[in-house]
């Protein structure tokens, strides 16, 4: 008996059906972000250094490892060599810094659906989704920390007219692919010491993200969020954007809120936020991420987050309701590896979580055996969801082991080693 076999008797003698799991596995669709692939560049500047000089805004990419994409050619060819080392069809998420602007400065309140035509035609040949992002950093008008809740009107009115066109671009890809685009907004407003004026940065913010989605596109086309942050470098005292003014935001306008796994406190899981908002909102935007200590945005491994969040994904059942995108940057290690850790990792603890045997644990809940649920619970982590993810990467024409390493160092020594530092 080969180890899938053993595997899959193992799990069904706990209730669980192995395929039906692996088909539930094949429809989860995770959104590859662009921006790892060249530190958060873009390509504004005819892929040199961002319009701003720096990315300042409360955002930092640490680590110079040889290779980095250096155009939107380099990078869609990163990202589908790493797609190629990934079980199952996904996405692809993009920022509006990473435009095709034919080497003209195309300021941020001038961008249209024409600067992302390539973007489209790329991602509907491969038969991918698109999603899009709105980009408030990186740039002369967001050097102070402050955008849309700016004390200046005409920094607010340049900053509105952009996200405007980001909605209307997001459409855009959405009516082209037949696939709903997932519009994200986050922005860097705050303050790194004692603000007074909390009150009016809030009321400011408010006008503006009532006055940018006042303008309503066909959920079919586009689906918005909006993000919030704990803090962030340079808005360590005060976050004009956070969790409960973007929830209160959200709740009244019917936008969907994106939690970001590096964004709340170090002992706050994600899984029970998901569930507490549920009841109240149709879908979820995550961002899947890794916090360490201050920094938000490390490579995802399969940690104990990652499982606490996917598993009440599937135990409330919301696998359609929650839509799950990778936002993190790391320039410390091969961009494209970094990839693909991130990506496997989401997938393989989704099957861990599709392979829970929750009826089970569900009746042993309603019991009030708390005895019987927490033992079962600990020994589902020793179960062998390894030997089933070997067979679904398999399947699927991707290596089920570390056989995917040496491709992205083969890849490395090929195409990335000549592209320098």
């Amino acid at each position: 008996m080969g180890e899938y076999e053993w595997a899959r008797e193992r799990y069904e003698a706990l209730g669980v059906d192995v395929e039906a799991a692996l088909r539930r596995l094949d429809g989860v669709a995770v959104s590859l972000h662009c921006w790892q692939g060249d530190d958060v560049g873009g390509f504004e500047s005819a892929g040199k250094e961002p319009p701003g000089g720096e990315l300042g805004a409360a955002m930092a990419v640490t680590g110079d490892y040889p290779g980095k994409a250096r155009n939107v050619d380099e990078l869609r060819a990163d990202m589908e060599f790493a797609l190629g080392l990934v079980p199952g069809r996904h996405r692809v998420n993009v920022h509006a810094m990473y435009g095709e602007f034919g080497g003209r400065k195309v300021d941020r309140d001038a961008i249209g659906p024409e600067h992302f035509a390539g973007w489209v035609d790329w991602c509907k040949a491969r038969g991918l989704g698109l999603d899009f992002n709105a980009t408030l950093f990186a740039h002369p008008r967001a050097a102070s920390g402050w955008t849309l809740s700016h004390p200046d009107a005409g920094v607010r009115r340049f900053w509105i007219e952009h996200v405007e066109r980001c909605r209307r671009i997001g459409a855009w890809m959405g009516e082209r692919l037949g696939t709903p685009c997932m519009h994200n907004l986050w922005i860097p407003d705050g303050s790194k010491d004692v603000t007074v004026s909390r009150l009016a940065c809030r009321e400011r913010l408010r006008r503006s993200l009532d006055e940018i989605y006042a303008t309503t596109y066909p959920r079919e086309e586009l689906k918005d969020s909006v993000e919030g942050k704990l803090f962030g470098i340079g808005s360590e005292s005060f976050v004009v954007g956070s969790h409960e003014f973007y929830l209160a935001w959200a709740l009244e306008h019917g936008v969907m809120v994106c939690l970001d796994m590096g964004h709340y406190h170090p002992t706050e899981f994600l899984g029970d936020k998901v569930s507490a908002l549920l009841p109240f909102m149709d879908e979820l935007l995550v961002h899947v991420s890794r916090g360490v200590r201050w920094d938000s945005d490390h490579v995802v491994i399969v940690s104990d987050d990652l499982r606490d969040l996917l598993a009440e994904v599937v135990r409330a059942d919301a696998l359609g309701r929650v839509h799950l995108a990778l936002d993190y940057f790391d320039a410390s290690i091969n961009r494209v590896g970094a990839w693909v850790i991130g990506m496997r990792a989401t997938l393989r603890a989704m099957l861990e979580a599709l392979l829970e045997p929750v009826d089970r644990l569900r009746q042993y809940e309603a019991e009030g055996d708390g005895f019987r649920r927490l033992a079962l619970l600990e020994e589902c982590k020793s179960l062998p969801h390894g030997a089933v993810w070997h067979q679904y990467c398999e399947s699927k024409g991707v290596p089920g082991d570390e056989r995917w390493l040496e491709q992205v160092k083969d890849y490395e020594r090929r195409v990335q080693g000549k592209r320098g530092r």
